[in-house]
């Protein structure tokens, strides 16, 4: 894939790496805590046993993202899935050191046009309330959606997030529209 600075480039996941995806989000998670959003659950735990199968599955689908700096190290991902026979953003995660050098906005981008190939939106859910999430993606084109206009998996999604995750209430659902949507079927 792309170079996206000198000393970073995209390149698509592969299998062996899940570990480094759970060492990024593992990085990246530490923000949360600071913001006293603590979630002390043991990595066999339902909820973050489901998320790392999640990008198990994007990496076998090809659909996760990697950003790599100049010594392999894997700076962050994203990984993508579907829900409601759409794009979902299963997990975007950057390593507190790598984070504000436009790799988050990268990963977002090369999501969306692997998205668009098959899907006409983009979802995913987050926290309204942290000033590095729903304002983050709002600038990156996407839009809050009322639960109730949310499909049955995306309302899933946020069902198992909200019995999990500190401030549940203030979980959300989002969805970008994708350009130049090229259906294999149509």
């Amino acid at each position: 894939m792309k170079a996206l600075t000198p000393e970073f480039h995209l390149r698509a996941g592969r299998p062996g790496d899940l570990a480094s995806l759970c060492e990024v989000d593992r990085d990246a998670a530490e923000l949360f805590t600071l913001a006293g959003l603590h979630l002390d659950l043991p990595d066999d735990h339902e909820f973050p046993a489901a998320e790392t199968e999640r990008w198990r599955r994007s990496l076998a689908a090809g659909t996760a993202l990697l950003a790599v700096d100049i010594a392999g190290v894997v700076a962050g991902f994203a990984a993508l899935g579907e829900r409601d026979g759409e794009a979902f953003v299963e997990q975007l995660a950057v390593r507190r050191s790598h984070m504000r050098r436009g790799i988050g906005g990268a990963l977002l981008a090369a999501g969306a046009s692997l998205a668009a190939r098959n899907h006409s939106e983009l979802w995913l859910t987050t926290y309204d309330h942290l000033e590095w999430n729903r304002p983050y993606y709002e600038r990156h084109g996407f839009t809050r959606v009322a639960e109730q206009r949310c499909g049955a998996e995306v309302s899933a999604v946020m069902s198992f997030e909200r019995r999990w995750l500190p401030f549940p209430e203030r979980r959300v659902a989002m969805r970008k529209p994708l350009r130049g949507v090229r259906r294999h079927d149509a």
